[in-house]
């Protein structure tokens, strides 16, 4: 017993060391970091007539399709207890646009060193921060999509509740998880190039494994289990639960899947960080 306690100690000392390594080398390279991502969001649409403001418009006739399909021809409502039938466009939405920052970030990660071969030559380049400013970019797109959201919520004549001020608590988890995820295929995907390949299946998979379509409670009792196995499916209920339904979030549940979403980041860190010195011969 006493062997083990110091084994789980040594462990979990170690554990910190290296989050403080990871939280210490993205503090020190914060302003780069938000240089090159003001760049890349700005780069999606550069040299459009509308510029930054198609990152509104997409997500406005976005939304728009959505409301028409769904609301006005199937006439879908999404049940939920204790609640009235809240409106399916806006509920889809909001699940979508968790997902797409899962989607967006996981997708082009096997690809982001073979995409920035330049920086791999510059020795001083902390190639650690081509994830994180992907994940900005990302997020940068959910701000808008959720201000839209907010915004048609009133044209709908849907409600949203002041409980989703809650929702930068309810993501930074799984932000946190995404940018574990994202370093590991980076690296994996520089020595393998058919991660590529097959993280596209598996964005798919977890797509439709999510709650983004349909509700966890519309699904037989023992297949809920492994769908909360998802990743996106916490922070997809709890996000809609707080903007749209005006539930308090489960932070018992958070804490838990934020200390599951620390331990991938460090993992996944790591795990670059040592993949790293090997990127200039295979590239």
């Amino acid at each position: 017993m006493p062997g083990r306690m110091i084994r789980g100690a040594s462990c979990a000392a170690l554990l910190i060391q290296r989050f403080n390594w990871m939280i210490s080398t993205l503090v020190r390279n914060r302003e780069l970091l938000w240089a090159l991502s003001k760049r890349e969001v700005a780069a999606r649409f550069k040299g459009s007539y509308g510029g930054l403001s198609w990152y509104v418009i997409q997500n406005l006739l976005l939304l728009a399709l959505y409301s028409f399909i769904f609301g006005s021809l199937f006439k879908s409502h999404w049940a939920r207890p204790g609640h009235a039938h809240g409106n399916y466009t806006l509920t889809l939405f909001m699940g979508l646009i968790i997902f797409n920052i899962f989607s967006e970030c996981i997708t082009r990660a096997p690809t982001l060193i073979l995409g920035n071969t330049n920086y791999v030559k510059k020795v001083v380049f902390p190639l650690e921060i081509l994830p994180a400013i992907q994940l900005m970019a990302s997020v940068f797109n959910a701000f808008i999509a959720t201000l839209v959201l907010v915004v048609m919520a009133f044209f709908l004549n849907a409600s949203v509740f002041w409980q989703g001020l809650w929702l930068p608590l309810i993501v930074l988890p799984l932000l946190v998880m995404i940018l574990g995820f994202s370093w590991f295929l980076s690296a994996f995907g520089t020595y393998v190039r058919d991660v590529n390949q097959v993280v596209t299946l598996l964005i798919s998979a977890v797509m439709f494994l999510s709650p983004l379509f349909y509700q966890i409670s519309s699904l037989p009792e023992k297949i809920r289990p492994y769908i909360d196995l998802n990743p996106l499916t916490i922070p997809m209920e709890e996000a809609r639960g707080a903007l749209l339904f005006g539930e308090t979030p489960d932070f018992g549940v958070l804490a838990i899947y934020s200390c599951i979403s620390i331990g991938v980041a460090v993992l996944g860190f790591v795990f670059f960080q040592k993949a790293r010195r090997g990127f200039p011969d295979v590239l």
